[in-house]
């Protein structure tokens, strides 16, 4: 819910004319928390008890989340909204590693690619939700009332947390050491195994190019013309697909075969919906593009997390997560910089389609430079 209506509240903050750029510059400063925070993240989870790390970042999400309410009902500026989003990702950078590391701790092996499926499905029907939610609140109460109904949900998951047995960082034996070189490890594993590697170009590319998500104000106002519950539901698009799509992956993940060629035909899959999202002018079309793209998301979703955790050994989870995280995380939020930039000279559609373009350029060249996606 929290993306969506910070996404519809910069819009509502920012001049008409500078609305583009106003939403690329909310992606930057969730960027920027990224790009520097996430490798420590991805330490503190091979170090620490992963657990406790996760009970932390979900208190400081809605401590953030709080903050924004407040701040929106005396009065919210550009700046503080930034500076908020900013903190809220900072806290990701910590919280998605210890989040990720988790799950191939709680179930065996052989049951990791259905565990994986499992918690798609889970993430994507709140998200389904929680931006149809955010638009009816926007509508009846307002948006700060949308950000405190968010800051409330993290109880349900703080309190999952407490409920949840201590679960401990790798054997003691291969706890990673606070150091600079421990910090890069899992950097350079990711380098050095072709299959990952070939993945977070894929998911670099995909999410880079086709940023349509943060230019989703724009099309619902003045493209569109079906304000902010058309917006929820054009938000929500991508979910619903996704939802439906990782409910079928949890029984059906064990007999893909040939995982890298499926992950190439759902990356392919999303740039052309994308494309066919940005000439679309008719609600109900760019309604079902967006779901079509959270159909391919889930798909590649599971299969890449699959490929990640089963390529990757225990003591490296956490840092690996991180460094899935700066590229699953980091470049939509550079992609909404160049998204934003691209619409205030070229117009939002114009800018969706050439992202949708480039995505489908880079996932054919990715393929083509890696035998590791033809198995």
């Amino acid at each position: 819910m929290q993306n969506a209506t910070l996404l519809w509240h910069v819009s509502l903050l920012a001049p008409d004319e500078q609305k583009a750029l106003a939403l690329g510059g909310l992606g930057f400063a969730r960027f920027v928390p990224v790009v520097a925070l996430s490798l420590l993240g991805g330490l503190a989870t091979d170090a620490w008890d992963r657990r406790r790390l996760m009970l932390a970042t979900q208190i400081g999400a809605a401590a953030v989340a709080a903050g924004l309410a407040v701040m929106t009902w005396h009065g919210m500026t550009l700046p503080a909204l930034y500076s908020l989003a900013a903190l809220g990702a900072a806290f990701g950078a910590f919280d998605v590693p210890a989040r990720q590391a988790l799950v191939p701790t709680l179930v065996p092996r052989e049951d990791l690619p259905g565990a994986i499926s499992l918690n798609a499905f889970v993430i994507q029907a709140a998200s389904v939700g929680g931006p149809a939610l955010g638009g009816l609140l926007i509508v009846s109460n307002g948006v700060g009332w949308a950000y405190m109904v968010n800051a409330l949900s993290y109880g349900f998951v703080i309190g999952a947390v407490l409920l949840m047995r201590s679960m401990p960082g790798p054997a003691d034996h291969r706890r990673a050491a606070l150091s600079w070189d421990a910090v890069i490890e899992g950097f350079r594993f990711a380098m050095r195994t072709p299959v990952i590697r070939a993945t977070l170009l894929l998911d670099f590319f995909g999410t880079f190019f086709s940023a349509a998500r943060s230019l989703l104000p724009i099309f619902a106002q003045d493209v569109l013309l079906v304000g902010p519950v058309g917006y929820g539901w054009l938000y929500a698009g991508p979910a619903i697909g996704a939802v439906a799509t990782s409910a079928l992956m949890v029984p059906l993940v064990t007999r893909v075969t040939h995982r890298g060629r499926v992950l190439v035909g759902a990356v392919t899959m999303y740039g052309a919906a994308t494309v066919a999202f940005g000439a679309s002018r008719w609600f109900w079309l760019a309604f079902v593009c967006l779901v079509l793209t959270g159909v391919a998301d889930a798909v590649a979703i599971v299969l890449r997390n699959t490929i990640r955790q089963l390529e990757t050994p225990d003591h490296l989870r956490g840092r690996l997560s991180a460094v899935s995280m700066l590229v699953f995380q980091g470049s939509p939020r550079l992609g909404d910089v160049q998204a934003g930039a691209l619409a205030y000279w070229i117009g939002a559609p114009a800018a969706v389609i050439a992202g949708g373009i480039g995505c489908l350029a880079a996932t054919q060249w990715v393929a083509a430079r890696t035998s590791a996606l033809k198995d």
